[in-house]
């Protein structure tokens, strides 16, 4: 869903898109519960970034929570409703097809990480090309402390990091703020809490204001350094069973 908003508007849409001059916002917008993700979140996730991965007047993508916040993860309350939601047993899928879309996306993706960013809502802003983040703001990949795996959370890490710093955050399952996520290379920028937003909306308008077909270039480049499409990389991680146990390994690239 693309829109233009004016002061003090909403939208009745769990993630709107807002385009700008040469550059958009990926808006997730459920604030009322902290953004978090529900099967229409991710459905709706997955629209607005093939919508703007096809739409040439869009360079640059800006991905944000509504609210002053990032994501906090699944919305344990709506998986563990009763009745079970409609949406409950695609789920996987949904959540795939985002997923997806955020590794299929041809142009620069800049997060706007504003006070948490957690478990699931982790991985989105790893998913994040540069992830402009606040000072007080965390980033917290904490499966691994209700022994759970964090499937697509390794997934943006390995494709992005060493291993070292994927089994820091991974392993570890803390809180990582702002200085920290800088330090581990995790962040492009670290900002104070109240100018998050402006400076993605900065940095955004600066790329998009470059010549050329540069950006894209660049992000294909990055791309093609993964020769595996976007179900075949997040397979690797997705199809380690109960204990632990993964499938044969492909060749190290």
């Amino acid at each position: 869903m693309t829109t233009d908003l004016t002061a003090g508007e909403t939208v009745d849409a769990p993630v709107f898109t807002i385009k700008h001059d040469g550059w958009a916002e990926l808006v997730l917008n459920r604030p009322e519960r902290k953004n978090a993700i529900t099967g229409p979140f991710g459905e709706a996730l997955s629209a607005c970034a093939n919508e703007l991965n096809g739409d040439d007047d869009v360079r640059v993508v800006v991905l944000r929570g509504a609210g002053g916040a990032f994501c906090s993860g699944l919305d344990l309350k709506a998986f563990n409703s009763d009745p079970a939601p409609d949406w409950l047993a695609d789920f996987q899928h949904i959540w795939r097809g985002a997923h997806r879309a955020l590794f299929e996306l041809r142009k620069p993706l800049v997060g706007a990480l504003e006070r948490y960013a957690i478990n699931g809502g982790a991985a989105l802003a790893l998913a994040c090309d540069l992830l402009i983040t606040g000072k007080e703001a965390f980033l917290q990949v904490g499966e691994v402390q209700i022994g759970m795996a964090a499937p697509y959370n390794l997934a943006w890490l390995t494709l992005r990091h060493s291993e070292a710093v994927t089994a820091k955050i991974a392993l570890k399952g803390e809180r990582l703020h702002g200085p920290q996520l800088m330090e581990l290379g995790i962040a492009a920028e670290c900002v104070d809490d109240d100018d998050v937003l402006t400076r993605s909306h900065e940095l955004a308008t600066q790329l998009a204001g470059y010549e050329g077909e540069g950006l894209i270039r660049i992000k294909s480049g990055l791309r093609a350094a993964t020769p595996e499409t976007a179900d075949e990389w997040f397979d690797r991680f997705t199809e380690i069973d109960p204990v632990g146990n993964r499938p044969k390994p492909k060749a190290v690239r």
